[in-house]
């Protein structure tokens, strides 16, 4: 059996070294954890106290599938060659990814009792692989803080909040639900300036940000070398009110960089299941991924079909659901494939039990790029949809040359499912935060089944886009929760909008634009039905305030075409 792999892997690269870069990095999958240092008995050993806490909450189970591959395995791997060095490993899957430069030592790899198959990955610069950098500057890992509120003061969102309002995210904070205690593990391709800009200043001074883990080998700071999540984070964590407020401001975060951003090649995916394991480990409750791979044109030798998008195929999506099932809310980006040739989600957007998020506009309709479904297996895809069109998100830039050292933020706008993961992320971390004595599934069901389409689901936007006020009121006792009494229509509308409420009168009714301002006020109507003129407001996105005889509130949302 291995000599019959090992065949076709040497012949593979003999037939690719002719067109392409040789391979010097490999997936070696392992056939056992035997003679291993570790135990179930001792799981402090490879989890920390919070994941424990966790496992023993929701009953997970700790099994062999979580100990850590048997050390001695991989000195007897590094053995082979002084040139070999480990870049990834996978307890979940059984793998190690090595970097092995002389391809004639595969053999000897291959020959190792308890190596079943190997796999190439990547080809990575040797100049790059061979410099001795310094280790990444961690930032100590702690626990997540928990803020204890006297009185609970609305935001002033700024310019988020539509992007909020869309999902009545500003009422679930309103409750008092911000992340307080939530830990947000988030997986990208860099943070560039982050821990230098002042407006996220605040993550480091209250103790929200919790530690930092490079995982790309030539590569040793998270805070250079790409800036995609500081805009990512920005949309979750920003706490600058009259500017931006994120959807989990005072949640804890911990950065993992899985992806390199100067290629794409299918050792990435490796990186992402060892990020998936880093979050299980630190008991992360959510994480955000705003990456996806449905191609390498890197490493064109490990070309990808829609039949593998399929949650099983990609080391990726398997990893993605076990970590959905180990106790953690999955938030992974569908994609911004809609518009080309591709089409599709890629991995691991097609896992099993996580959350994939498509992009809308604040007007609710899918974005073009964003990529469609089902999964090749059938399934619905996305699950989910949340604003990922204008994304309101703060950008990083260098002062330059006379300021070496100093980096400031400025608020712009960015469109990308991307931004719609971590929009939904979030409010997914202040949702369980409301409801925690419900599991990762429990609180992902929650989330597909109040969207805006969760009877009628499709392949464009999942289930929708999710009323997280609504989860959380559907499964708690509240006494001044009432589900929606008025009725609106025509939603969307032109020249008019109507709202009738046939149990009690309707005392005043107010729109807002997504802005915040105030476009729209009926008082003392005292009437059953009110009718609002729409013919001299732009098209777009308006949410409204209804206020009953009773005194109670109800809040909605509409179209203006």
């Amino acid at each position: 059996m291995k000599k019959h792999i090992l065949a076709l892997v040497l012949v593979s690269i003999t037939v690719l070294l002719a067109a392409q870069p040789s391979p010097n990095c490999y997936r070696l999958y392992l056939a056992d954890k035997n003679n291993n240092s570790y135990s179930i008995d001792n799981p402090s050993a490879f989890l920390s106290e919070r994941a424990l806490a966790k496992r023993a909450r929701f009953n997970i189970a700790i099994t062999e599938q979580d100990l850590p591959i048997t050390p001695q395995y991989k000195q007897q791997i590094r053995s082979v060659d002084a040139n070999i060095r480990l870049l990834a490993e996978s307890k979940w899957m059984n793998t190690v990814t090595i970097y092995c430069p002389d391809s004639t030592r595969l053999p000897q790899i291959l020959a190792l009792s308890f190596v079943d198959s190997i796999l190439p990955v990547a080809s990575y610069d040797e100049t790059l692989m061979s410099a001795q950098l310094a280790p990444e500057a961690e930032i100590p890992y702690q626990e997540p803080i928990v803020i204890n509120h006297d009185t609970i003061i609305p935001y002033d969102y700024g310019s988020g909040y539509a992007q909020i309002a869309v999902h009545n995210g500003h009422l679930l904070h309103n409750e008092g639900f911000r992340g307080e205690g939530m830990l947000i593990a988030v997986f990208d391709a860099g943070w560039y300036g982050l821990d230098q800009i002042s407006e996220f200043s605040p993550l480091f001074t209250n103790g929200q940000m919790l530690g930092t883990r490079d995982l790309i080998p030539f590569r040793n700071n998270v805070f250079v070398g790409h800036s995609h999540g500081t805009l990512v984070t920005s949309t979750m964590s920003m706490l600058q009110e009259g500017t931006l407020v994120g959807t989990a401001p005072e949640a804890s975060y911990f950065f993992i960089r899985s992806e390199e951003p100067a290629s794409e090649q299918l050792i990435e995916e490796d990186f992402w299941a060892y990020a998936a394991e880093i979050a299980d480990s630190i008991g992360a409750d959510v994480i955000n991924s705003s990456l996806g791979y449905c191609g390498f044109p890197d490493f064109p030798q490990a070309e990808m079909t829609y039949e593998q998008v399929d949650g099983v195929w990609s080391i990726a999506s398997r990893a993605a659901t076990i970590l959905g099932q180990k106790g953690v809310v999955v938030c992974v980006s569908a994609g911004n494939e809609g518009d080309n040739e591709w089409y599709h989600i890629g991995h691991p957007a097609d896992a099993f039990d996580i959350l994939a998020v498509a992009a809308v506009g604040i007007d609710s309709v899918v974005a073009g790029f964003s990529s469609r479904g089902p999964s090749y297996d059938g399934r619905i895809k996305p699950d989910v949809a949340s604003v990922g069109v204008n994304t309101y998100c703060f950008y990083p830039e260098w002062a330059g040359p006379e300021l070496p050292d100093y980096y400031f933020g400025w608020l712009g706008t960015a469109s990308g499912t991307s931004l719609a993961g971590p929009v939904l992320a979030g409010m997914c971390a202040c949702l369980w935060q409301a409801l925690p004595a419900a599991s990762s599934q429990q609180i992902m069901q929650f989330v597909r089944e109040n969207g805006s389409c969760a009877n009628n689901p499709n392949n464009e936007i999942g289930y929708g886009i999710p009323d997280f006020y609504a989860a959380y009121n559907s499964h708690v006792a509240n006494p001044t929760y009432r589900p929606l009494s008025i009725e609106v229509y025509p939603n969307p509308c032109t020249n008019q909008l109507f709202i009738n409420n046939s149990k009690q009168d309707i005392v005043s009714v107010q729109l807002f634009a997504t802005n915040g301002n105030l476009v729209k006020q009926l008082s003392k109507t005292n009437s059953w039905q009110v009718s609002i003129p729409m013919n001299d407001l732009p098209a777009g996105l308006y949410l409204g305030q209804v206020r009953l005889q009773n005194g109670e509130t109800q809040y909605f949302k509409v179209v203006k075409q």
